[in-house]
């Protein structure tokens, strides 16, 4: 994620299994069916946001370097899921070698639109291929989707790329999930038609202050996308004001992430990002202690 400026329809149940203390368990992939998510552990349906190592270490505000990478950084965690995203052309196809150590994990999703909205056929080609090649791939995420060109509203592709393109994930033995990112500043945006050819849209709130309005903006959210299924996006790091996100803050978003969660309005949590999670930061701590109390809940 790049950005720099401001039902219960196929409701996703994760296999049980979940992560314990002392590492994840590989369940394979989900499967779907209408039911709550009251029926799983809440951290089943936990998310960490993934890029490459050190992919945060410049233009951010970060106190230090960080050398953790994605699969690391969700052991470390107590995060069951992971969404890799590619950061500034990183890491580089082809993506078989770099892509084993997920294995480890219990559900992946994999860009084919990375931060800043960056795309191309050949890349994305060899993400489905990928995808249908893993046990535990289940989607494709687009990220800062609506973020490109120059007046920032550009969708990275167009609604006939968008059918194209859902026709390959759908067509198969594996249907593979179509995930998009959407921000709090984009809700009055004309958005909806290319969210309506997605399966999973992640809501986020750019900046720490916009938390205040979230019932009220995620709303919008569900008014804009309402066949899809959602997913919250919750920062550890206020990336808007490159600053540290106030521990109140977190524990507001993380709370009523899991009330929605419970009640089936969302499908999952993410957390972002993998590469700030060995700098010790207050608020990332806190969060993994917060997700560690969600095991057995």
């Amino acid at each position: 994620m790049n950005e720099t400026t401001p039902g219960l329809s196929r409701r996703r149940v994760l296999q049980s299994g979940g992560a314990g203390a002392g590492g994840l368990m590989l369940a394979g992939c989900a499967t779907t069916g209408p039911t709550l998510v009251s029926s799983a552990s809440p951290r089943d349906h936990f998310w960490l946001w993934g890029h490459a190592a050190e992919s945060h270490n410049r233009d951010w505000g970060l106190p230090e370097p960080s050398r953790i990478t994605p699969v690391e950084a969700a052991h470390y965690m107590g995060i069951p899921n992971t969404i890799m995203v590619r950061y500034e052309g990183d890491p580089e196809p082809p993506f078989n070698r770099y892509a084993v150590p997920f294995r480890s994990l219990r559900e992946v999703v994999w860009s084919v639109v990375g931060a800043a909205g960056a795309t191309d056929d050949e890349e994305r080609e060899g993400v489905l291929q990928l995808a249908r090649g893993e046990a535990n791939f289940s989607g494709v995420m687009m990220d800062d989707f609506f973020t490109t060109g120059e007046d920032r509203r550009q969708p990275a592709l167009s609604v006939e790329e968008l059918e194209a393109l859902q026709g390959k994930l759908k067509s198969g033995s594996k249907p593979l999930d179509l995930w998009v990112v959407l921000y709090d500043h984009q809700l009055g945006d004309p958005v909806g038609e290319h969210l309506a050819r997605c399966d999973v849209v992640t809501y986020w709130t750019w900046e720490a202050n916009g938390l205040d309005a979230l019932a009220e903006n995620f709303a919008r959210a569900e008014e804009l996308a309402p066949k899809a299924r959602k997913v919250l996006g919750c920062y550890m790091w206020d990336y808007g004001t490159k600053q540290p996100m106030p521990i109140s803050k977190m524990e507001a978003q993380c709370e009523q992430g899991l009330a929605w969660l419970r009640e089936g309005r969302i499908d999952g949590m993410i957390f972002l990002a993998s590469c700030i999670c060995d700098l010790e930061l207050e608020t990332v701590e806190w969060t993994r202690e917060w997700i560690g109390r969600q095991g057995a809940a």
